[in-house]
C-alpha cells in the first residue's frame, strides 16, 4: 500500500481522534494533512517512529483547511520552506492569509482556541499549488459538501478521504457525518460520496480515524447517518436533543465522537443549512 499511517497526533491528550498519513507520490514522500500546530510535537514523533522526519519529505497534500486537518502547514513551512502544499483552489487563499479563518475560529472556539489550535502561520503563495486533476501520480478531485474547499486524492485503490467519508474511530463501525458550519453541503456530500463509489477504492483513508477496507459498507453508513442527522435538523429538533440523539447513535464510544467532531457544531451547520435553502 502506498500510504503509511495513521500517524496519531494524540489531538485533546486522547488517542485515535485525529491522523495524518506518509504518502508516496511521483516526487518523494509527502504528508497527508498535518493537525493543528499544537500536536506538532506528537506529529514529528510520529514520523520519527516511521523512519522519516518532515525535512525528508517533499510535499503536503492537504484535503481542507479547517485547523485540525491543516491548522500547522504554516508553522510547518517557516521551519521546512522547501516544501510545496497542495490545496483546493477554494482553500488557497486561506493558507496564504489565515486572519479570516482565526477570526471566525476564535468567534466559535473562544478562550480554548490557542490551546486546542495553537498559532496560524501564513503559507507563501509560492509554495502553494492547486490540488486538482493529476497531482504526483494521485488523482485530486473535488469532495465537497463537509466543507467548500474539501478534496480527496485517489491511487493504486486508495483514496485519501480527509473528512468526505465522516469521521469512524477505530474498533467502531459507527460513521459519523460531521457536519459543521459554515458551508455544509448535504447534497453537495451525497454527491461526493457517489463520486467516491465510482472509483471503486479498496480501502479509504480516513483522518478521524484509520484506513477501512470495507469500503460500501462504510459509505452506505455515512450515506445513512447523513440523511438522518439531516433530518432530524430538518424536522424541528433543538440543539440539546439533537446532542442526546447523537450520543444515542454513537454510544459507548461518545465522548470520543464529540471529542473528534462536536456533535453540537454539526447541529449548528445543517440548522444553517436549511435555514439558507
Amino acid at each position: 500500500m502506498n500510504v503509511r499511517g495513521p500517524i496519531d497526533l494524540r489531538f485533546r491528550g486522547r488517542r485515535g481522534l485525529v491522523g495524518v498519513y506518509v504518502v508516496d507520490t511521483d516526487s518523494g514522500p509527502a504528508l497527508f494533512d498535518t493537525g493543528p500546530a499544537s500536536t506538532l510535537a506528537a506529529l514529528e514523533l510520529g514520523l520519527a517512529e516511521h523512519g522519516t522526519s518532515l525535512a525528508e519529505l517533499e510535499h503536503v497534500l492537504l484535503s481542507h483547511v479547517h485547523l485540525d486537518h491543516a491548522g500547522a502547514v504554516g508553522t510547518i513551512l517557516r521551519d521546512h520552506p522547501h516544501l510545496t502544499v497542495w490545496v483546493s483552489e477554494v482553500g488557497a487563499g486561506h493558507l496564504v492569509d489565515p486572519s479570516r479563518l482565526e477570526r471566525s475560529a476564535r468567534r466559535l472556539f473562544g478562550e480554548a482556541f490557542d490551546a486546542l489550535w495553537g498559532e496560524l502561520v501564513p503559507v507563501p503563495k509560492t509554495n502553494v499549488r492547486i490540488a486538482s486533476g493529476a497531482v504526483l501520480g494521485w488523482e485530486a478531485f473535488p469532495t465537497v459538501g463537509h466543507a467548500s474547499h474539501h478534496v480527496s486524492y485517489a491511487s493504486s485503490g486508495t483514496v485519501l478521504a480527509g473528512d468526505a467519508t465522516g469521521v469512524r474511530l477505530p474498533s467502531s463501525e459507527f460513521v459519523l457525518p460531521a457536519a459543521p458550519p459554515p458551508d455544509i453541503d448535504v447534497d453537495a456530500w451525497q454527491a461526493t460520496v457517489a463520486a467516491i463509489r465510482a472509483r471503486r477504492p479498496e480501502r479509504l483513508a480516513v483522518t478521524h480515524f484509520g484506513v477501512y477496507a470495507d469500503v460500501e459498507a462504510h459509505l452506505d453508513r455515512l450515506d445513512h447517518g447523513l440523511a438522518a442527522w439531516a433530518s432530524r435538523v430538518r424536522d424541528g429538533l433543538d440543539e440539546t436533543a439533537f446532542v442526546e440523539a447523537a450520543r444515542v447513535d454513537t454510544a459507548d464510544r461518545a465522548e470520543d465522537y464529540d471529542a473528534a467532531a462536536p456533535f453540537a457544531m454539526s447541529w449548528h451547520g445543517l440548522r444553517r443549512y436549511w435555514d439558507t435553502r
